[in-house]
């Protein structure tokens, strides 16, 4: 059972996702509604994975991955993009994301992302 940071602005794809997460067998130990709050909850709970949303108020999610890798540069992220924001994925795994799921949620998907960054 791993560990997981979930961050999104929008509470139900929070628990979309956490659903999804503890369904696999993992634990949300936090959950974060914008960037800078995804980075504090990094820093307090130094989980297995984050799952990052890219559009979010207060600090984007590919600004929050790179405050995540400054500090840590082994740490785990999967970007959440919606189907049109395909384009900044590139961006994003510059910054230092793993990889990548697209919204609306395929549990498959989820299940396959997940487990492929997990195991390295």
């Amino acid at each position: 059972m791993s560990r997981i940071l979930i961050c999104d602005d929008s509470a139900f794809m929070r628990m979309m996702l956490k659903k999804m997460i503890t369904d696999l067998g993992h634990e949300v130990v936090a959950e974060a509604g914008d960037g800078k709050q995804a980075v504090q909850l990094y820093r307090q709970f130094t989980p297995d994975l984050v799952t990052m949303d890219i559009t979010m108020p207060v600090m984007d999610g590919i600004q929050a991955v790179k405050h995540i890798h400054e500090e840590d540069p082994l740490a785990r992220i999967i970007m959440v993009t919606a189907i049109g924001q395909r384009s900044i994925i590139s961006d994003a795994i510059k910054a230092g994301a793993s990889s990548f799921i697209v919204k609306p949620f395929d549990p498959e998907q989820v299940e396959e992302t997940i487990n492929k960054v997990l195991a390295g």
